[in-house]
């Protein structure tokens, strides 16, 4: 691992915030990205830039060229985002962290509303906000909780059963409770954020949230999160690290129960409509027959009935709908 500080920053004083940004396969956005956080109203902060090992380095350092005095530059080997990341806090000087991905971008008050937040309330170790989806996807111009709300207090309960959904771009977190739980599972590539906020909240620390929109979240083709399949796959893996290694109450272990059959019936949903899109009937058949115990709804029902006796035309009908 080979790291650079810009001379600016040798022997000033801490930062408030740090920054942390993982970099791999997003050399054409992540100037965009920094022109953000550079943007920023609020200014006491530190950028960690972690190359992970990316292989277009020399298009992602002509990319950052611009910008090498006034950042931390860290290049290391391939180990995932989890550990691009916790090599970012390793070299952070703030009390505070924010993770921003190299694609993804903050409005001009994201620092200055989340620092003004956890300095009125210093009993919360976390906070989050909503902000904007932009990029490939149907659900771009709409907000991250419109169709992922949080409702209620932030506990593992509540994480575990999608009550409360912490979006990472949202997040400026104090680094001492991030710490106190081992940081970032690096044994994950998806999913790695969803554990670590439970297992802060199951450590008792408390994680709070606004609905002020402070942030543009990019969805795009290539990205980790874009494969609806692998996420929910994922999620079920840490679930069961959890139960695991954590030792849960009652309420927990129930909650976990409860979010396992919700990820299930997502896995059986999201094979089902990639099966129709591929004009796969008796594979959407099948997952469709998995999801019916899982989500015992009229419609699932008909849909199991018209792939059995007329595929060829539910998969038409389907295709028509989808244009």
């Amino acid at each position: 691992m080979s790291s650079e500080r810009p001379t600016a920053g040798r022997g000033a004083p801490a930062p408030g915030v740090s920054v942390i940004i993982p970099a791999y396969g997003v050399a054409q956005y992540i100037a965009e990205t920094l022109d953000s956080v550079f943007a920023q109203t609020y200014r006491d902060f530190e950028i960690i830039v972690v190359n992970d090992g990316c292989p277009d380095s020399a298009a992602l350092e002509a990319a950052l060229r611009p910008y090498r005095e006034r950042i931390v530059y860290i290049r290391k080997e391939n180990g995932g985002v989890s550990s691009a990341r916790n090599a970012g806090m390793r070299a952070a000087r703030a009390p505070l962290i924010a993770f921003l991905d190299g694609d993804d971008a903050w409005l001009p008050d994201f620092l200055a509303v989340q620092t003004d937040y956890l300095r009125a309330h210093p009993h919360t170790a976390i906070v989050y906000c909503d902000g904007r989806i932009f990029g490939d996807t149907p659900l771009a111009g709409r907000s991250g909780m419109e169709f992922s709300p949080s409702r209620g207090e932030v506990s593992f309960e509540s994480l575990a059963l999608s009550r409360c959904s912490v979006a990472l771009i949202a997040v400026v977190a104090r680094k001492a409770s991030i710490l106190a739980v081992g940081g970032f599972d690096e044994s994950l590539r998806r999913a790695e954020d969803f554990d670590l906020w439970l297992r802060v909240a199951h450590a008792g620390a408390r994680i709070s949230y606004h609905r002020r929109l402070l942030f543009r979240y990019r969805r795009r083709a290539t990205g980790l999160s874009a494969d609806d399949i692998a996420m929910a796959e994922a999620a079920l893996r840490m679930f069961d690290k959890l139960e695991r290694t954590l030792q849960l109450s009652a309420s927990e272990q129930a909650a976990l129960a409860t979010g396992r059959q919700a990820y299930r019936a997502d896995v059986s949903y999201f094979r089902m409509k990639d099966a129709m899109r591929r004009g796969e009937a008796r594979m959407a058949l099948g997952a469709v027959r998995d999801l019916l115990p899982l989500r015992r709804t009229m419609k699932f029902a008909l849909l199991a009935f018209a792939l059995r006796w007329a595929p060829l035309l539910t998969l038409r009908i389907a295709r028509w709908r989808q244009r």
